[in-house]
């Protein structure tokens, strides 16, 4: 006698949101432009300017870049400004510090437009395990988004949660 096995979770109206499937494809990419400064740590504007203009920018097609410098020097706004002008015509999104920064911006802006219509009054669990760096920032950011309008909010997978708000009534 055999019984046939429910999927109660894939049955309840439990709402999974899982922050990877909405991690947008494209190369993460950080430009170190020390290179491009006198003896590493000045900048001299006409050389800089010529490694600029020199500089193969359609490689950064479809990239997400992250403009830092990693020595100790002191660089003006408008070379990062430069920069992003020559990188504008190529890249998804341009900003100015490292990688972490870039990933905290991208989905910033994912959780800002993430339609949360369906979601009203509803048991929600954000899926916590991922492959791709999900930064912390967004599970908070995804959290001030939908602590207004969920009934309940869980973290991690179903078959063991983590509360982590429920309205009360």
């Amino acid at each position: 006698m055999s019984k046939e096995i429910i999927n109660r979770v894939s049955n309840s109206s439990l709402i999974n949101i899982d922050l990877e499937e909405l991690y947008p494809a494209g190369r993460r990419i950080s430009l170190d432009i020390k290179d491009w400064l006198y003896e590493g740590i000045i900048l001299k504007e006409k050389d800089f300017r010529t490694s600029v203009r020199n500089h193969d920018w359609s490689i950064y097609k479809d990239s997400f870049v992250a403009l830092t410098c990693s020595e100790d020097a002191i660089i003006p706004s408008w070379a990062y400004l430069l920069i992003s002008a020559k990188l504008a015509p190529f890249a998804k999104k341009i900003v100015v510090g490292d990688l972490d920064l870039l990933e905290t911006i991208i989905f910033s802006e994912i959780i800002q437009n993430y339609n949360t219509e369906r979601l009203q009054d509803k048991s929600i669990i954000i899926k916590g395990c991922a492959n791709k760096p999900i930064p912390s920032s967004a599970f908070a950011m995804l959290i001030q988004k939908l602590h207004p309008i969920a009934k309940t909010i869980m973290y991690g997978e179903a078959c063991s949660t983590v509360p982590i708000s429920k309205r009360k009534k």
